[in-house]
């Protein structure tokens, strides 16, 4: 049996991050690849070099590298994020108002990239630099949790100045103030939380009830006509949930048990498929009844098409999280700081949200979303309420030894 390399990605793992480029909540989730069906922009090739090279195994408790901070002299900020993860104007221009807004109050200049596409091309962008301790050229930068967590393990990010943050320590609403990976939130602040939900089509039920995740994989009249997600994560969490499990503690036994069900579910056809974002089409068409989704692709699915809903079932559902990091060496610290407080105050946040439609991590900004957009503000998928954040669970941190078996199982069931 080949030995545990806890600083080299197993075939299982290059294979999942594929699955995310090609289908994944990465490559299509964003607000335009949503309305267009595009198939999203693959950079797939630094991945056999990245399984290659290996990750540096997981660092100790220390904080990040910083560099001479050029903030108060040099009046920018370098900010790197996902394609159509900003609003941008009524006229449909590249014009992105908010950032704007920030310039025109601090006087800070903002340098807005959209070169992430997918957390594993972005990594392998950036691996080199920080492991060699240089700057990367950017400020802050938006990852998904997962990656968050290995670059805060790594020592690749620099902790925040809460002198700097008063309206982010303020107005973080408390469903994301505390992830295993990030305690209080030393190293990262949400930029947009990603819920996972049960959708389906009403239509195609006609007249089924589908409340649980129990329901998808148990009623025989929906056998061939339900799907799962690619996201390991996603999936294996909300099974968790109906297991009666908590996401945040389960065990190696618990999670064979999920798979197990799952498995059950493709061996009896009950499953249809395991889909990434492919299946907003079949879920509009009712080629899909029902299968588990992402709340961002929801709320614009019910807006083009009456017969797609959602329900949050009873035993809760997942949140992730896209989170601001300042990588070491960064050489504008405070202004990256002063960037993502700003985004903390309800106007700001409130904007992007309009626009954006995934979970707001802002508290207060509902007021403010009301006067630009009244049904988002009302939408529970953009402004949870108390009953809903507290159905909300994170799936746990994964050592690179889980994470390595659990995405080799998890591969076997989807075929991937």
């Amino acid at each position: 049996m080949e030995q545990f390399q806890p600083d080299r990605l197993s075939p299982a793992q290059v294979a999942a991050m594929r699955r995310s480029i090609r289908g994944g909540r990465a490559a299509l989730t964003r607000r335009s690849l949503l309305r267009s069906g595009a198939g999203g922009l693959l950079a797939v090739g630094g991945l056999g070099a990245l399984g290659a090279c290996g990750i540096p195994p997981a660092g100790t408790e220390q904080g990040g590298v910083p560099a001479e901070d050029h903030s108060e002299k040099d009046r920018t900020v370098n900010f790197s994020n996902w394609t159509e993860y900003m609003d941008v104007d009524d006229g449909g221009g590249r014009r992105h108002p908010t950032l704007e807004e920030f310039t025109r109050r601090t006087g800070i200049r903002v340098t807005y990239t959209e070169d992430i596409n997918d957390n594993s091309e972005f990594f392998g962008k950036i691996q080199a630099q920080l492991a060699a301790g240089q700057e990367t050229g950017r400020d802050v930068m938006v990852l998904t949790d997962w990656l968050a967590a290995r670059l805060i393990r790594l020592g690749w990010v620099q902790k925040l100045d809460p002198a700097n943050l008063p309206h982010a320590f303020t107005n973080l609403s408390p469903q994301f103030r505390n992830p295993d990976w990030d305690p209080g939130r030393a190293y990262s602040y949400p930029w947009q939380g990603i819920s996972t939900v049960v959708a389906y089509n009403k239509k195609a039920l006609n007249g089924i009830e589908v409340r649980s995740v129990s329901d998808l994989l148990d009623n025989k009249k929906l056998k061939g006509r339900v799907g799962f997600l690619t996201e390991m994560r996603d999936t294996i969490g909300m099974m968790l949930l109906d297991m009666g499990k908590d996401p945040a503690r389960f065990t190696d036994d618990d999670y064979d048990a999920a798979v197990a069900r799952l498995q059950k579910g493709v061996d009896t056809g009950q499953i249809r498929r395991f889909h990434g974002n492919d299946y907003t089409s079949d879920l509009t068409k009712g080629d899909l009844a029902a299968c588990l989704a992402w709340a961002g692709d929801i709320v614009q699915l019910k807006a083009d098409s009456p017969d797609v809903d959602f329900v949050i079932p009873e035993s809760g559902y997942i949140t992730s999280s896209d989170n601001l990091l300042i990588p070491n060496r960064a050489r504008h610290k405070t202004n990256a700081e002063r960037l993502i407080d700003y985004y903390y105050e309800p106007v700001a946040a409130a904007r992007l949200a309009a626009y954006i439609n995934f979970v707001c991590p802002v508290e207060g900004v509902k007021r403010e979303l009301a006067k630009i957009d009244p049904d988002a503000a009302e939408n529970p998928l953009i402004i949870p309420d108390e009953e809903m954040r507290a159905k909300s669970h994170a799936f746990r941190s994964l050592s690179a030894k889980e994470e390595t078996v659990y995405e080799e199982k998890f591969a076997k069931l989807t075929g991937a």
